[in-house]
């Protein structure tokens, strides 16, 4: 399930992200793939230990933390620090997987990765091609969002980055360990959280509510893997 998550970045914070990344040093994006993918990625990556990318990176976690949608579909337990990438005219990223479990650079901790994150940087009218496309079920998704919105996909879904031909995009991308690691009870936890609060705007103080508040949140202790 794809989940469109949108401005996680406003205007101004959009803004400084950039002029701070106009001026960073970018490196190679091969440098931190897998052998299989060192074969198909031709980007520009910061590296973990990059000033920029550690301001940056704190500066979106901080949006995520008040961000309800993202909190909902993710369920988050533990967020990989963000990092960004860089696509120029001719770059790409073929198709690939996300290995199932990252470290946390600088340290001896893991991640496992249940949900892939692409925060769009680029205004999509600033470039042409590089949409994200994902394997999803019998029919690929491209996905171009605004500058500011973000894309939660599961990260056992194939996917690629088409190739840029006009402009630059500049995105920043993350994995999620989520509460619950089953993507079907994820989901439902999602499509019943958003149910009770359509039901609390259109029926507010509803006795029901509680009872389905109830409901998911024992759900939600029974499944959670913390």
């Amino acid at each position: 399930m794809l989940i469109h998550v949108p401005e996680v970045l406003t205007q101004d914070p959009l803004q400084q992200a950039r002029e701070m990344l106009l001026k960073a040093a970018w490196e190679d994006g091969r440098g931190s793939a897998g052998y299989l993918s060192q074969q198909v990625k031709r980007n520009q990556q910061l590296p973990d230990s990059d000033p920029v990318a550690r301001k940056l990176g704190e500066l979106i976690l901080l949006a995520l933390d008040r961000n309800a949608l993202f909190t909902s579909a993710a369920l988050p337990l533990k967020i990989l620090p963000p990092q960004f990438n860089r696509y120029s005219v001719g770059e790409s990223y073929g198709r690939h997987i996300d290995g199932a479990i990252r470290p946390v650079a600088g340290t001896v901790h893991r991640v496992r990765t249940d949900l892939s994150a692409t925060l769009f940087l680029s205004a999509p009218e600033d470039y042409d091609g590089g949409e994200l496309r994902i394997e999803e079920g019998l029919t690929p998704r491209e996905v171009k969002f605004p500058a500011g919105d973000m894309v939660l996909y599961p990260s056992t879904s194939v996917h690629r980055v088409n190739p840029v031909t006009r402009g630059e995009r500049l995105a920043s991308f993350f994995w999620i360990q989520s509460m619950v690691r089953d993507e079907t009870k994820r989901i439902m936890l999602f499509e019943m959280d958003k149910a009770i609060q359509n039901l609390a705007a259109d029926m507010p103080g509803h006795a029901s509510l509680v009872d389905l508040a109830g409901v998911y949140h024992n759900l939600l202790r029974a499944w959670a893997d913390v």
